[in-house]
């Protein structure tokens, strides 16, 4: 499975960089019809961290947009940084 068919783009806003700061989650734009099972495995395979959870919403455009939640030793600054968001 290519994890960058489900994943589009991370999502950067000010409210998503504040979320990576706080809450230690990531924020990206997934493929509509995927589960969050599968943005699990593909944000894990692409990444090589483990996640905690994953609440998705549709925006008013119709992307799905995945709040990706890591699991306390990991850390969502160092991801990205190296996508470059911060």
């Amino acid at each position: 499975m290519d994890p960058y068919k489900i994943l589009k783009y991370p999502h950067m806003t000010e409210k998503s960089i504040g979320l990576v700061e706080r809450e230690n989650k990531l924020v990206f734009i997934a493929r509509r019809k995927s589960t969050k099972e599968q943005i699990k495995q593909a944000f894990e395979q692409a990444f090589k961290v483990e996640v905690e959870s994953i609440n998705t919403l549709i925006t008013r455009s119709g992307e799905k947009k995945a709040f990706i939640k890591l699991k306390p030793k990991h850390d969502a600054a160092d991801i990205a940084v190296r996508l470059g968001i911060i």
